[in-house]
């Protein structure tokens, strides 16, 4: 019997308008897993090269994993996969809340979704049955308008809705998918690739539990994190403070991007902590299905200039760098405010800040002017005209909107003068508001990774550094990192930290796993914690070398996909902002990522990996992978 998984992939043609249901063997389930692997299975397979991200021929994939709507925190994920229209590489974002586990007690473990809708549609499934419906009266509707919507249309409130959200529809270019009105798979793009199929949404609504292997052993792994909460600083204030608990260390250390990644202080950070949101405007704890950490924000504020209305949740750690710090911006009531926008419409918080800090930056240094702003006087610090010009780009209006929407890498083809200077992307995709200046090992994991910039890719730096705490360190252990390097190095054990930390993220994005309850260092349940958890749900005798060798598997089919685009090591680069002195006061002030180091690094990590001097996975490394089929095209996949 095939234990955690419901056992079937959904295939949605919407071109045709038909539906096929596949039933794959336990060996593929065990090869892939699930998630970002078992999504790239079918886009590797079937999708052709060169093919447009907003063409029919691209080919969107939504996947759960084994663990999926087991009663147990840290599992209701679900990751997107498509080309991404963020620069051409591939996509890939995970999103949580309680739409990955409806899915599962729907029936099914992923939907494979190609094509394009003649009109606007939406797809329904319920205990197993699917159907496509009319969404031509959902076009062009916030978000939390749809949800309610389509939970009265499928008459039952317990139904899950995961959307593009009208930014989707308009052609925004860093549109997300949104589900519960609040969370979001917000990275690449994935929401403007729904959205040019003519797919709306997906709801979802199953009555009929996973069945795992061994109940008591899982019981035993649920029944334990309400302690390791309790006893874990960093989870625990996670949970009273949400993730924006890290913007008073992130400021302490230098490392918290301000104006436009120039400083790594800002003046008026303790304005926009998570300390100050639960004294100010938070209402509650929001959670994902069965996690007990409670980590989501729900904010109302009743009166002022920024009303917030409590259904579109709060504002992370990410949102309130890149709509705060970046953009010079210590008013919480503002950010939140910003944050409702961006979850009304559907877009990336990060892509949304950063590119808005971007345009800031060149209007100050003059690369822009009036003319190409429509008239904003678009400085730093002016929240109202930050709130003005982040409702022009997600609706694609105004001329500042409509450059805006396309992201800061096209802004700045568009604008020239320079503009490419300020920039802070990688393939497409703006930083995230931890500073690579600072933490090495993100300067290599934004290079390297194969959908652009992303914090959550591997472990950051001070958790195995000279003075780390002993139980990060215990931790890290067991996946082989034993030789903790001293503060601030770029050597040779931190790239095989880099390494190794980021197979075993990547290994968690397949099993859908949530890296603030699951990591190799600082969560409450570790690799070994992982093991067991995997061996519960499906009865396999799993081990971390396997487990890790899945993450290290998606890894080399991501990096597959954009080496048969055209992707090389000439892409694996960093903005040259990266290689510019940080300015201000801090200990991060006058800091940069070294070139010299940089080629070095790159070099150490290619050849950890087993790929060649361009970045390419080489046949030997695909062969002993199980992939070879990516390599030779006439190899039958498996």
């Amino acid at each position: 019997m095939l234990y955690g998984f419901a056992g079937k992939i959904l295939h949605v043609d919407l071109t045709a308008q038909t539906l096929a249901v596949e039933e794959p063997s336990e060996a593929f389930y065990r090869k892939y897993m699930g998630g970002s692997a078992a999504g790239l299975y079918y886009i590797l397979r079937d999708m052709p090269a060169g093919a447009d991200p907003l063409s029919p021929e691209n080919i969107l994939t939504l996947m759960v994993s084994a663990p999926t709507g087991a009663p147990v925190s840290g599992q209701s994920r679900i990751n997107a996969n498509a080309r991404s229209p963020m620069g051409g590489a591939i996509g890939d974002s995970q999103g949580g809340g309680f739409f990955p586990a409806e899915l599962k007690f729907a029936g099914f473990d992923g939907i494979v979704i190609t094509g394009r809708a003649p009109h606007p549609v939406y797809l329904s499934i319920r205990d197993g049955e699917a159907a496509l419906h009319d969404a031509s009266h959902l076009w062009g509707k916030v978000t939390g308008e749809v949800d309610t919507l389509l939970k009265n249309e499928f008459g039952d409130g317990k139904a899950q809705v995961l959307q593009c959200g009208p930014a989707g529809e308009v052609g925004v270019r860093f549109a997300s998918l949104v589900s519960m009105a609040t969370r979001n798979n917000g990275r690449t793009g994935m929401g403007l690739v729904m959205g040019s199929k003519n797919l709306k949404a997906v709801v979802v609504r199953g009555t009929h539990p996973i069945k795992v292997a061994n109940p008591q052993a899982l019981s035993a792994i649920a029944r334990s994190a309400p302690k390791k909460v309790s006893d874990n600083q960093d989870t625990d204030r996670l949970g009273k403070f949400g993730t924006a608990d890290g913007v008073a260390g992130q400021n302490m250390s230098g490392t918290l991007p301000t104006r436009n990644y120039s400083e790594g202080q800002f003046e008026l950070f303790d304005n926009i902590t998570g300390e100050r949101m639960a004294e100010t405007y938070l209402q509650g704890r929001d959670t994902c299905y069965a996690c007990v950490i409670r980590c989501k924000r729900v904010v109302s504020i009743e009166s002022g200039p920024y009303p917030v209305d409590p259904v579109y949740g709060g504002p992370e750690y990410e949102t309130i760098g890149t709509l705060g710090s970046y953009c010079g911006i210590g008013d919480l009531a503002a950010i939140c405010k910003a944050n409702e926008i961006c979850n009304q419409h559907g877009v990336d918080t990060i892509a949304a800040g950063a590119t808005l800090a971007f345009a800031m930056d060149c209007f100050e240094k003059g690369v822009i002017g009036l003319e190409q702003t429509g008239g904003l006087t678009l400085r730093f610090g002016d929240p109202d005209i930050m709130l003005v010009a982040l409702m022009q780009m997600v609706t694609n209006q105004g001329k500042l909107g409509k450059v805006l929407s396309q992201g800061s890498e096209i802004a700045a083809q568009i604008w020239g003068n320079g503009a490419e200077k300020l920039l802070t992307t990688v393939k497409g995709s703006e930083a995230p508001a931890h500073m690579p200046q600072a933490k090495k090992s993100l300067a290599l994991i934004y290079a390297v990774n194969p959908f652009g910039a992303d914090h959550q890719s591997s472990e950051h730096d001070f958790f195995y550094e000279e003075g780390a705490l002993p139980n990060n360190l215990v931790h890290l252990s067991e996946i082989g990192l034993t030789q903790p390097p001293e503060p601030g190095s770029f050597g040779h054990e931190k790239v095989r930290f880099a390494t190794l930390t980021q197979w075993f993220y990547s290994m968690l994005d397949t099993l859908e796993l949530c890296q603030f309850v699951y990591s190799p260092s600082w969560t409450i349940f570790g690799p070994n914690d992982t093991v067991e958890l995997v061996k519960a749900v499906t009865g396999w005798d799993v081990t971390i070398e396997e487990l890790m060798q899945v993450g290290q598997r998606r890894l080399n089919m991501l990096r597959m996909y954009n080496a048969h685009e055209g992707f090389t090591r000439q892409d694996d680069r960093l903005p040259a902002k990266f290689f510019t002195p940080l300015t201000g006061t801090g200990p991060t002030s006058g800091v940069i990522v070294n070139p010299e180091d940089f080629e070095k690094a790159l070099d150490d990590y290619y050849n950890l990996s087993g790929w060649s001097s361009e970045g390419i996975p080489t046949p030997e490394i695909l062969s002993e992978l199980g992939l070879s089929w990516i390599f030779n095209p006439d190899l039958q996949p498996n």
